[in-house]
């Protein structure tokens, strides 16, 4: 993971339209953009996984960074997913610390707070860099009638101190993480996810395109794919939207 930066080059925006497609915009005109860090107080056009647009429900964090593009090991997902979510999660946990107990990570790199979603990554390659957009309901959540899932703010847990100090947090974290990762390797990275995240057993449904598998949460491959322990047997999960159910449901 040669090129990667621990010191990142943080630049703030009263608004932009996606601090993503910013940081796509610089890797396309630069030459050397590993370690820039952009965030934006308010975002017009966020963008999410799978094509979704990014709401935001006001005074929330919208952060990208770009690092070099190089994996370690093998991986068939690579880590970034799992860095990424180490890092926000640790961040996040930094800024808010009653959020203990609260916070989990669901597959890949989803933050939920009490099992409803708080903060998510856009993970995006451009050339020879890996663009991680990183978003969260701070102060406040978007109207649940926007969206199709139950939301959750960091707020709910205490008070939320300015966007650019969580900011900071959250690159402390993700520095801390690829150090982890460009030194040791992926074993360790797989086996801090696994102690933020939702417990085995929990029940998940997949979905994805014409898949529907449902089943409990039985941990990580080796790689980092999902592990669904179903009526027909151990599934790997390679992709897909993951939902939580209720236990009995």
């Amino acid at each position: 993971m040669s090129g990667q930066s621990d010191v990142w080059r943080l630049t703030c925006f009263d608004e932009l339209p996606s601090t993503s497609d910013y940081c796509l915009n610089v890797c396309r005109t630069e030459e050397d953009v590993t370690g820039l860090a952009v965030l934006a107080r308010r975002q017009t056009k966020g963008r999410g996984s799978r094509g979704r647009s990014w709401l935001d429900g006001g005074q929330g964090l919208a952060l990208s960074v770009v690092q070099a593009g190089a994996q370690a090991g093998p991986d068939a997902l690579g880590g970034w997913p799992f860095v990424a979510s180490l890092g926000f999660y640790d961040g996040l946990l930094r800024a808010v610390p009653a959020a203990q107990g609260h916070l989990t990570i669901k597959w890949p790199n989803d933050i939920l707070l009490d099992g409803r979603k708080m903060g998510g990554i856009l993970i995006e390659r451009e050339g020879d860099y890996v663009l991680v957009g990183l978003g969260a309901n701070l102060a406040a959540a978007p109207q649940q009638s926007q969206l199709e899932r139950p939301v959750a703010c960091l707020a709910q847990c205490g008070m939320v101190p300015d966007v650019e100090i969580v900011a900071r947090h959250v690159l402390d974290g993700l520095a801390l993480w690829c150090r982890q990762w460009r030194q040791k390797g992926f074993a360790p990275i797989r086996n801090a996810w696994l102690e933020r995240a939702h417990p085995l057993g929990t029940p998940l449904v997949v979905q994805g395109g014409t898949t529907y598998e449902k089943g409990l949460f039985a941990g990580l491959a080796e790689d980092g794919r999902l592990l669904l322990d179903t009526e027909r047997g151990m599934k790997t999960i390679a992709t897909g939207d993951i939902l939580l159910m209720e236990k009995g449901a």
